[in-house]
């Protein structure tokens, strides 16, 4: 990571790259979404794919570091103590004497953990998905928390009888499509990822 720094501090110091010189947090947000989203789809091409998509991610991690170092907000090493401070601490069943049965209580603790963190002030729903997300991302989230039910099939059915030709209507059904693949245990989001990719790929070169 160090060297990875240092490169990313050349290109940003005196006769490094313009275009590197010229970024900020602002103009580095859709890279950091799309480079996401690539490690994503590199999960199904193999692991020398997520390696490579990985490594575009670290890189952002470091861009942003490397920007605020430069602003005197903060440092990488801030952002590695962080994480490290935050594992540590949200683990006391590996890193503490604390007793879990499973799962299920790693989650339960780790989300009373988190509460704990914000002093026990609780967080808006809006806070709670970020707006980044995908949009059927956002949604199954959404249902979640919102302890929407999940359903099969047949209530994709009566959304598309019910739903009107409108954009609202639209939205009901795609709404009642990822409450049916929460009940299939299935992340809509990826799933659709995934469609898109293999029709993209059958679709013919563009002529040059």
């Amino acid at each position: 990571m160090q060297e990875l720094l240092t490169v990313m501090r050349r290109l940003r110091g005196p006769g490094g790259c313009p275009w590197d010189q010229e970024q900020t947090h602002e103009t580095l947000r859709l890279y950091l979404l799309e480079e996401a989203a690539e490690a994503v789809d590199a999960v199904a091409q193999g692991p020398q794919a997520l390696a490579d998509e990985l490594g575009d991610v670290l890189l952002q991690v470091a861009f942003h570091s490397v920007i605020a170092e430069g602003e005197g907000t903060f440092s990488y090493a801030e952002v590695e103590r962080g994480i490290v401070d935050k594992l540590v601490r949200r683990h006391p069943h590996v890193f503490g004497q604390t007793q879990v049965s499973g799962s299920e209580e790693v989650v339960s603790n780790w989300q009373a953990i988190k509460a704990a963190e914000r002093g026990g002030k609780p967080r808006s729903a809006a806070d709670r998905v970020p707006a980044a997300l995908g949009a059927l991302a956002r949604e199954a989230k959404t249902q979640k928390i919102a302890g929407t039910a999940k359903t099969g099939r047949e209530g994709v059915a009566a959304a598309l009888n019910a739903a009107p030709d409108s954009e609202g209507g639209v939205a009901e059904v795609l709404a009642a499509a990822v409450a049916w693949a929460r009940g299939l245990g299935v992340d809509p989001e990826v799933a659709l990822r995934a469609h898109t990719a293999r029709t993209l790929a059958a679709l013919p070169d563009e002529a040059r």
